[in-house]
């Protein structure tokens, strides 16, 4: 989404954007208030504020409004489990600061947040999605702290960089994404002020309408990532996150969009493009990026695989951007240009490829650096450009259905990496992009939601 801005709204410190309106404003969206004492395997529904531990039992739950997981409190959910949206109360599920969500499954047997819509009939935009805040740092004020987007009145940052704020694991997110107002969405995974204590891993966001994954600050690092089929950005940075992720897909589907123009990657350091510490600073590797390389409809509904903008700081290596319209890596902002040319951000050992201008400046960084510059200085860096999608030699990286994002035999993507003064984090491996021959998506991805029996 286009990036925010803080104002003073009625009284408090809230965030807004300048992104376009997602939904109709009209549909309900139940605050979520008071305490619920209920026993939620009995009533198979969760909603309202929850201040004490829940353990699921298995099986079907309908999410009913705005759903608060309070300081102190544990939401642990098996294997297994759906959770639908109820139909007439679009909800949400927020797990506030102090709390914790154990949301574990396994590849053969994932937890589903969903619509409650019958099979055939799903939207995006049925639900909210699922928020996470934590005291983890941001470059945000901490008195007071700032408030989450997407109308849910709830505050996120702090001073724990290793906050824990749980587990999520082999865990699929569809059809979510609404507006509490202009500007202030849910996206399918938000993360406020996350902090590395917390572990994220194997998890699919699809048909979102709005971001896929939107991190405001923190320092949470991730792994086995899908972002598959959504409307905005696929993975969109902001107010000083510095968190790892390794191991992660964004594929757009033609078909899909809004007026905002998604794009692989957003990210600012803030909506004013501030100095503000710490910056924004994601640490990328193994990310495979896929536009929809001239489909009808891409040009009104997808921008470039990667946007720097705003004074944002960044780390992108071993990775694959491909088949994105209106370019690849985009440096915008003479800050964030800067920190290119001086090396305090980096892109190394990368294959990229756009449909036009697979490196990018806009005005203000190309007063700080060159298209010439920039290419030259990433090619030196072990990147490769190429002018064919198909010389990278993905298996069906462009099939909506049923992608195959594994390297052909002789494919470039298959050797090529560095991991050189990289943190031990990241996992090296000699593969570019997300994958190498084992597909660590089987058994518990799905790239057909809209026709699953849940």
């Amino acid at each position: 989404m286009n990036k925010l801005t803080q104002l003073l709204f009625a009284g408090v410190l809230a965030l807004t954007a300048t992104s376009c309106v997602k939904v109709n404003f009209e549909d309900p969206i139940a605050g979520g208030t008071g305490t619920n004492a209920d026993d939620p395997n009995t009533t198979r529904i969760l909603k309202g504020s929850y201040e004490r531990s829940i353990t699921l039992t298995g099986g079907t739950y309908t999410i009913q409004g705005y759903v608060y997981v309070q300081a102190g409190a544990t939401l642990t959910i098996p294997a297994g489990t759906i959770l639908k949206s109820d139909i007439s109360q679009k909800g949400a599920l927020i797990i506030e600061r102090g709390a914790k969500i154990e949301a574990v499954g396994t590849a053969s047997n994932p937890i589903v947040f969903t619509s409650g819509k019958a099979a055939g009939s799903r939207l995006r935009g049925d639900w909210g999605g699922i928020i996470i805040l934590g005291n983890a740092p941001t470059n945000r004020p901490l008195s007071p702290a700032p408030l989450v987007e997407g109308g849910v009145d709830r505050r996120y940052g702090g001073t724990t960089a290793n906050d824990n704020s749980g587990t999520m694991r082999y865990v699929r997110i569809e059809f979510a994404g609404i507006a509490a107002e202009p500007g202030s969405e849910i996206n399918g995974l938000t993360l406020g002020g996350v902090g590395s204590g917390t572990t994220l891993e194997y998890i699919q966001v699809s048909y979102g309408n709005d971001d896929a994954y939107e991190f405001f600050g923190g320092t949470v690092n991730l792994k086995y990532l899908l972002s598959y089929a959504t409307s905005d950005d696929d993975y969109d940075f902001d107010f000083g996150y510095v968190g790892k992720i390794q191991y992660a897909v964004a594929q757009r589907n033609p078909e899909i969009g809004d007026s905002d123009a998604g794009n692989g990657v957003e990210a600012d350091n803030d909506g004013s493009g501030t100095s503000a510490r710490p910056f924004t600073r994601p640490e990328l590797s193994n990310f495979t990026w896929i536009g929809s390389n001239g489909a009808p409809n891409t040009q009104a509904l997808e921008n470039f695989a990667h946007r720097w903008r705003r004074g944002v700081r960044f780390s992108v290596r071993n990775s694959i951007l491909m088949g994105f319209p209106k370019g690849g890596f985009s440096l915008e902002s003479a800050l964030t240009g800067t920190a290119y040319s001086n090396d305090t951000s980096d892109f190394r050992n990368n294959l990229v490829h756009a449909l036009v201008e697979p490196y990018k400046v806009d005005a203000a960084a190309g007063a700080v650096i060159t298209v010439a510059a920039v290419r030259t200085k990433a090619e030196g860096n072990g990147c490769i450009t190429y002018t064919n999608a198909a010389d990278i030699m993905l298996t069906a990286p462009f099939n909506v259905t049923a992608p195959n994002f594994l390297p052909m035999t002789g494919s470039p993507a298959l050797t090529g990496a560095s991991f050189t003064g990289m943190d031990a984090f990241f996992t090296p491996v000699t593969f570019r992009g997300a994958f190498g021959t084992a597909n660590w998506t089987t058994g518990w991805a799905s790239y057909t939601p809209q026709t699953n029996t849940y």
